[in-house]
């Protein structure tokens, strides 16, 4: 069952014809949201007029290659590997969520305008599947353990925040009724509803973009880049130096230091990274 084409059989009655309409039509929708929601929120200008104005207290000038070279570490590590989540039970929800949705969406575009009629589609299907477990495993990790608001506020799991979950129910939506689809075919009824909580489901993840948060997906690798660029010239984005509190230089330009923190400041602890916030 995981290795057949789930498509294949659903040809029988509905066109590839139709699938591949539809599955363009949800490309479109993602542009259209994005575009809107970057024309409603003016992030496309935020991020232009800010890296403008710090361009203005920027130390030095940035060569190509070291702008190629923070554009991989971007890649690598904000994108690649999460590496900005620094719990790390957060970091592999995340990372099976994404890798999941990624390989569930590039299977399901493969398999209907490669094999839309082909019930061995080589190692697609299990790939299919596979993506949407991964997603499945990782966004219900999420959903009922690892979101702020359930496991450091004591809100139960059903409560639900309106527009600001739309994005994760479409995904855990899709995905489940996606592999409850494939796994009942031939189960009549039955699969025929699946099938369509599967198609509402995607439909309500392609196609509210404007209102979730799918298009911060987009934004991310860009902020993080931005960030990197900010630091690398020394701009800092308006933020005051990284100081070593010890450095007699540094006392002779802050001389409340030394009163309040003495010659040698101490090291003042993890903070608020001390311990997890369960205090509710």
């Amino acid at each position: 069952m995981l290795t057949s084409n789930p498509f294949a059989e659903l040809s029988a009655s509905i066109s590839p014809g139709v699938m591949q309409a539809y599955v363009l039509l949800m490309i479109v929708l993602v542009i259209v949201g994005t575009v809107l929601d970057m024309m409603h929120k003016k992030s496309a200008q935020y991020f232009f007029e800010n890296a403008q104005q710090t361009r203005k207290s920027a130390k030095r000038t940035l060569g190509g290659g070291k702008k190629a070279a923070l554009a991989i570490t971007t890649v690598t590590n904000e994108v690649l590997t999460s590496s900005e989540f620094k719990n790390s039970r957060r970091r592999l929800s995340h990372l099976l969520t994404m890798y999941g949705f990624v390989l569930f969406v590039v299977s399901t575009a493969v398999m209907i305008f490669g094999y839309a009629t082909e019930s061995a589609a080589g190692a697609w299907p299990l790939l299919w599947h596979l993506g949407a477990l991964s997603l499945c495993v990782g966004g219900y990790w999420f959903w009922f353990d690892i979101r702020v608001d359930v496991a450091s506020e004591g809100v139960k799991w059903y409560h639900l925040n309106g527009r600001g979950d739309l994005f994760i129910l479409g995904l855990l939506g899709t995905a489940t009724f996606a592999l409850l689809w494939s796994l009942t075919m031939g189960a009549g009824a039955l699969n025929t509803l699946l099938f369509i909580l599967f198609i509402a489901s995607s439909t309500v993840l392609f196609g509210t973009v404007y209102w979730s948060k799918f298009a911060h997906m987009f934004f991310k690798p860009a902020a993080a880049y931005d960030k990197k660029c900010m630091m690398a010239d020394g701009s800092r984005e308006n933020l005051p130096d990284d100081y070593d509190l010890s450095d007699p230089s540094v006392q002779a330009k802050f001389p409340d230091i030394p009163e309040y923190l003495g010659k040698n400041p101490p090291n003042m602890g993890l903070g608020i990274s001390r311990e997890a916030p369960r205090h509710y």
